[in-house]
């Protein structure tokens, strides 16, 4: 009696040691997989799921239509992909890969770029005050302005320090800064942070039929988004 409740306790034993070793395994098998699409995955024609259902959804909201957002990377998404590319000056090689993931504003690892929650928030204040009612591309572009002027040393190297700048803004002068943004002018405030840059690296930017600065009319224009005229 007594070595069959050994034996029975032992395959006890093997039994729960054996479900431990396959958690583990399974639990090792997922942070591999979590760890591959953090360090980003490449999309191309015959991919599934939400990262190209993110895809679709931003070439769809950029005016690069691919179809419905269904997950699905069909012909339809392949030629919005190659239209974007194009537009951008990238390689029209049809794959989503980090360049293209990064012209799209979609950073693959989750984050902003090394900037803060409070960075964000300032910044999509600032685009809200400044760009709300402009096309979505034309509020990534004045949030990209602000970013630009940070990594410029002819400007304060912070974006509170740009921001608050005297004289820079309207939206500072006026008080609409201090509104309260929408979630566009954070998505679009994240976009420009992770990377996207609709500008190509414009400094300036102004309302033609606002502005009264001289100055501002005496520099070169670069591109025009909606109200707004880009400079260097």
């Amino acid at each position: 009696m007594l070595n069959t409740q050994v034996k029975t306790r032992r395959r006890a034993f093997l039994a729960a040691s054996l479900a431990l070793v396959l958690a583990a395994t399974l639990v090792f098998a997922l942070s591999g997989v979590g760890s591959a699409r953090a360090a980003g995955e490449l999309l191309r024609y015959g991919s599934r799921g939400e990262s190209v259902r993110q895809v679709q959804s931003r070439l769809n909201e950029l005016g690069y239509w691919c179809g419905s957002a269904d997950g699905i990377f069909g012909s339809n998404t392949l030629s919005g992909v190659r239209r974007f590319q194009g537009a951008k000056g990238l390689s029209v090689d049809g794959i989503v890969g980090p360049k293209t993931y990064a012209a799209m504003g979609l950073g693959q690892s989750g984050g902003s770029s090394g900037y803060s929650s409070s960075d964000l928030y300032l910044l999509a204040r600032c685009v809200y005050g400044e760009a709300r009612g402009e096309p979505y591309v034309g509020q990534v572009a004045v949030a990209a302005v602000v970013l630009n002027r940070v990594r410029s040393a002819a400007f304060p190297n912070s974006i509170s320090g740009v921001i608050y700048q005297p004289y820079a803004f309207t939206c500072v002068s006026d008080g609409q800064l201090y509104l309260e943004p929408n979630q566009t002018a954070y998505n679009a405030a994240r976009d420009a942070m992770n990377g996207w840059d609709p500008t190509g690296g414009c400094l300036y930017y102004y309302n033609p039929a606002t502005a009264t600065s001289a100055w501002i009319w005496s520099r070169p224009i670069m591109l025009q988004i909606g109200r707004h005229n880009f400079c260097k």
